[in-house]
Order: structure tokens, then C-alpha cells, then sequence
């Protein structure tokens, strides 16, 4: 994917003439993008860009989302419905109302080039410095704000979401093919517990709760597992053949070890 030339364009006329309707004094957002020129130069990241092929969203676009949906505790899901969404974001990043955004994998994609070329600080850290000194961004107590801690907590609410929704689907497949079984096996706390999509809601910010809500899911996933896996002993090795049974098997090999759960 190549850098895009066009660098720091203007707001686009209507998406400027919506925005200032909307907010007559501006927004927190909408102030950070007017910093934007002095700091960055999209020339900086060339390392991690090619030179040729199709032309990548810009590197200040893709940190200015990653620096709101850290400060609003977004995944990177939820980070890209409000690019579409919202007016303020739109703005910020300089789109015409009716630009239809990015997927979602998009941001992961470029927060592992920025560690590929080790530019967090050149980008994030620049971002950040800023806000904080127009205050713009306050720490909750000790709460780190270097990019380190942006990127991490970012992940970790992926993580959560992704899980999440493994474990809400997989329950949807078994109370669709082996609705009295389930119903044997899982609290009367789990239908609402995962009753709605993960990204629906805001998901924890603090590390402690962020930490609990996934050893939870965690819990929960390998229950059910043990529950199929004693089914299938029973008689039941139909449910272990499952598509979704198996994209949880292999999820929580990928996002847990058995020794961090229980």
C-alpha cells in the first residue's frame, strides 16, 4: 500500500459548514485537527509505506482515529462506525459527508507498521504531547497517555470484543440446534451477560476491569467447552463438529493459556 502526496488537504466546504451547525464552538476534536499541520509530514513515514500501489489512508488520519477511540474507549469496530457516524470525527479528518469510511482492520493494520518501523513516538507521541499541553487530553491519576499505553489499551478492547462475540455467537448456534442441552448447561446470567453484541457497549476502560471482563469470557469459554467436550462423551460428538464449537476451540487457543484462567 503506497503513502498518499496530497498531504494535510482543507475541510472539505459542507463537511466544515455541517460541523460548525452542529458544534458553533468547536469540539475537542475539531481543535486538534487545527494543530495538525505544524505537526506532521505524511514524508516521515515513507519507511513503512511503499511507493507504488494503491494509495493508503494518511498516517495523520489513521493516529488522529486511533488517539479519539482511545480517548472515547472504542475498539477499533466501534472507532470506524464513527468515522461514519459522527459529524466531529468527520471533520477532523477532513471528509466529504459522504465518504463511507474504512474496515475496521485497516487501524490494526497500521498500528503494525507503526511497530514495524518503531514510529509510535514519531506519530502517536507528537499527537499526544500536544493535547496534553492544550489540555486537551487529562490523565485519570496515573493513566499513561504515551503510545505505548494507546496502542496497548486498544488492543486489549479487541480482545474483548473479539471474545465476546465468540462466545455470544457459539451460544446463539447451540440454542438454535440444541436448545434443551444449553439450557442444562449455562447460568441464567449468561443470556443476559452475552445477549447483545460486545460492541454495543462501552466497553471497560480501567486495565483492572478490562483484566476481569476477559478472565470472565475466559471462564466462561472453556466451561463451555468442557460441557461439549463431556457431551460428546455422552453421546453427543455431533456438537464438538460444529463450525462455531471448533472458531471457539481455536479462538481460546489463540487468546487465553488454561494456566491465566480459573
Amino acid at each position: 500500500m503506497s503513502l498518499p502526496r496530497d498531504g494535510l488537504h482543507p475541510i472539505p466546504e459542507e463537511t466544515a459548514r455541517v460541523a460548525r451547525a452542529a458544534f458553533p464552538a468547536g469540539n475537542v476534536y475539531m481543535r486538534i485537527r487545527d494543530e495538525l499541520g505544524a505537526l506532521f509530514d505524511d514524508e516521515l513515514f515513507t519507511v513503512v509505506y511503499a511507493s507504488e500501489g494503491q494509495p493508503a489512508l494518511h498516517p495523520w488520519q489513521l493516529a488522529l482515529v486511533s488517539v479519539m477511540q482511545f480517548a472515547e474507549n472504542l475498539s477499533d469496530r466501534q472507532a470506524a462506525d464513527a468515522v461514519r457516524a459522527r459529524i466531529d470525527w468527520t471533520s477532523a479528518l477532513g471528509l466529504e459527508l459522504s465518504d463511507a469510511g474504512f474496515h475496521s482492520s485497516v487501524l490494526s493494520e497500521f498500528r503494525t507498521r507503526l511497530g514495524a518501523g518503531s514510529l509510535e513516538q514519531v506519530l502517536l507521541d507528537r499527537l499526544l504531547e500536544r493535547c496534553r499541553e492544550r489540555g486537551w487530553l487529562k490523565a485519570r491519576g496515573r493513566q499513561r497517555t504515551d503510545s505505548t499505553h494507546v496502542v496497548g489499551a486498544v488492543r486489549a478492547l479487541n480482545q474483548l470484543e473479539l471474545v465476546g462475540e465468540t462466545l455470544r455467537a457459539t451460544l446463539n448456534v447451540l440454542a438454535t440446534v440444541a436448545p434443551e442441552w444449553l439450557k442444562d448447561q449455562v447460568p441464567p446470567d449468561w443470556y443476559e451477560r452475552y445477549g447483545e453484541r460486545r460492541e454495543d457497549y462501552r466497553l471497560p476502560k480501567e486495565k483492572p476491569e478490562r483484566e476481569a471482563l476477559s478472565q470472565h469470557s475466559g471462564d466462561d469459554g472453556y466451561y463451555l467447552l468442557a460441557c461439549v467436550e463431556q457431551a460428546a462423551q455422552q453421546g453427543m460428538d455431533w456438537l464438538e463438529q460444529l463450525p462455531a464449537i471448533q472458531t471457539l476451540a481455536q479462538t481460546w487457543t489463540q487468546q487465553y493459556r488454561m494456566s491465566s484462567i480459573g
